[in-house]
């Protein structure tokens, strides 16, 4: 058994892959268990993946199918293997099949795990795993007994941090826009098989044996690149068989063979370029959808923080300009109460001063009159004392 489970994350295929390792005695090739392996054990690989690790770049393609290459020359993959977190996209999956041409294990099936989104989204906030013995559980769908302990061990049972719905969505799409087109890759070929990975996990286990079981052990496809390399000596083998049919079969027999010959040659020409246009036609119908899935994608990521901090510096500036026009006018409406005020105060000071100048005068005039009669009173008394 050699094949590639696919899936998106949270769809199981990690558990299917478990159970089948189990029951067929073929070891499940996870990646990620593999690189982190591969960097424990300090050897070249690793070394190579660590760095790139360090440097904060993803491990390259070379290195992982190395590793992958490393693992399947061990004992226990003769009888086959089954591919879990690799590949993750087209480019991957040719240069997969192109090694395990080289090494004559080709795959024989790539098996979808499909799950609807909105259950990739319950199974995934809700899974919980034992940090003892790694078994997994979901608080919807397959509830431990004990509350925050594995039934098996009695370990603790572990809530991913990046188990949240704005991740997981994040995950689902990137999903959707990398990994998705192996699913027409593999279908272009006649290697894809999809079980439903809905319900019970044993009757899912039993869907996906029974499709397992029922693999053929050689699939006929095509290599990329190989098309070129077999049209190029299929001529040569037919230069060769007809020279020496000629020197051992009469003239007339030679006619008929080689009549046959050329119609068969030009069926195959036709089948030929009837199968490389409908495999062109695919190729362009898988990238258009690529581009626009990736497109879909763009627009549904979160914005980068670059972008974020543009945003923030410009509402800054809009909040300065708006502070700035607000003093303004306050200072505007200060100025113009102050005014209001002044010509208020003007105004009422007005009647004051009319009031304090016309008691002064009417004092002034008293004061006239009472320096009159004392004028008058001093002169008769003169006038008085004379007569005397």
């Amino acid at each position: 058994m050699k094949i590639v489970l696919l899936g998106a994350p949270g769809s199981g295929k990690g558990t299917q892959a478990k159970l089948l390792s189990a029951q067929y005695g073929v070891p499940q090739i996870s990646t990620g268990d593999l690189l982190r392996a591969t960097v424990k054990a300090a050897s070249l690989l690793g070394l190579q993946a660590r760095a790139a690790m360090d440097a904060g770049r993803l491990v390259s393609d070379e290195i992982v199918l190395a590793m992958i290459k490393e693992r399947l020359a061990q004992p226990d993959a003769k009888e086959g293997f089954i591919l879990d977190g690799f590949p993750r996209n087209i480019p991957q999956a040719e240069a997969l099949d192109l090694m395990l041409d080289k090494l004559n294990q080709p795959l024989q099936s790539a098996l979808l795990i499909d799950v609807d989104f909105d259950s990739l989204i319950q199974r995934m906030t809700g899974r919980r795993t034992c940090e003892s013995c790694g078994q997994m559980y979901n608080i919807y769908t397959t509830p431990s007994k004990l509350d925050d302990q594995c039934d098996k061990c009695g370990g603790n049972l572990h809530h991913r941090a990046d188990d949240n719905e704005e991740t997981i969505g994040n995950r689902l799409r990137v999903y959707e826009a990398q990994t998705a087109p192996l699913i027409d890759y593999y279908q272009a070929q006649s290697r894809l098989r999809t079980i439903q990975g809905i319900g019970d996990i044993q009757d899912i286990f039993r869907a996906v044996r029974k499709v397992v079981d029922e693999l053929p052990e050689v699939v006929e496809f095509s290599l990329p690149g190989s098309e070129s390399n077999n049209e190029a000596e299929t001529p040569v083998k037919e230069e060769l068989t007809s020279a020496t049919t000629v020197a051992s079969t009469p003239k007339s027999a030679v006619k008929k063979t080689a009549t046959k010959k050329t119609l068969a040659a030009k069926k195959t020409g036709t089948k030929k370029s009837v199968v490389r246009t409908a495999a062109v036609k695919k190729k362009a119908a898988s990238k258009k959808t690529t581009v626009k899935k990736k497109a879909a994608v763009k627009k549904a990521l979160p914005k980068k923080p670059a972008a974020k901090k543009k945003v923030a510096a410009k509402k800054k500036v809009a909040v300065k300009k708006t502070a700035a026009k607000k003093k303004v006018a306050t200072k505007k409406k200060v100025a113009t109460k102050k005014k209001v005020i002044k010509k208020a105060v003007s105004k009422a000071k007005r009647p004051i001063k009319k009031v304090v100048t016309k008691k002064s005068i009417a004092k002034k005039k008293v004061a006239t009159k009472k320096k009159a009669v004392v004028k008058k009173k001093a002169v008769a008394k003169k006038k008085g004392a004379r007569r005397r």
